[in-house]
């Protein structure tokens, strides 16, 4: 994943919104994230776009999740089984369920409720 490009991209396209950076090229992880509706606005829900190459595997204690890819192909991983996204398709992520996602710069949106804290994002 070029992740410059990505975090220019998303600095012109998203001005003032708060970007979380995520690399670990040793790991081979990737990802950046922007709030686009931050959890400190209206804690019961969030709205984030994530560009991956690799997220790291973890759940969420209280938080249920909705991916929707939008651009390029996302693979989701729910305690090892996997799933395909293409643009436009939604899957749904239950707390306490393992996850993490794949994809050549793959864009989604995730819906989070309640919303994404630092706290409830465990690392498995």
């Amino acid at each position: 994943m070029n992740a410059k490009k990505v975090l220019d991209e998303l600095k012109s396209a998203y001005p003032g919104k708060e970007i979380i950076e995520d690399y670990s090229e040793s790991d081979g992880f990737a990802e950046v994230i922007v709030e686009l509706e931050p959890t400190s606005e209206h804690p019961e829900k969030s709205v984030a776009l994530a560009v991956v190459g690799k997220s790291k595997p973890h759940y969420h204690k209280h938080s249920t999740e909705i991916y929707e890819a939008q651009k390029g192909q996302i693979i989701v991983y729910l305690d090892d089984e996997k799933h395909i996204l293409q643009p436009g398709e939604k899957l749904t992520v239950p707390p306490r369920v393992i996850h993490y996602a794949e994809g050549d710069e793959a864009w989604f949106l995730t819906y989070s409720s309640p919303g994404w804290t630092f706290e409830d994002h465990i690392l498995a």
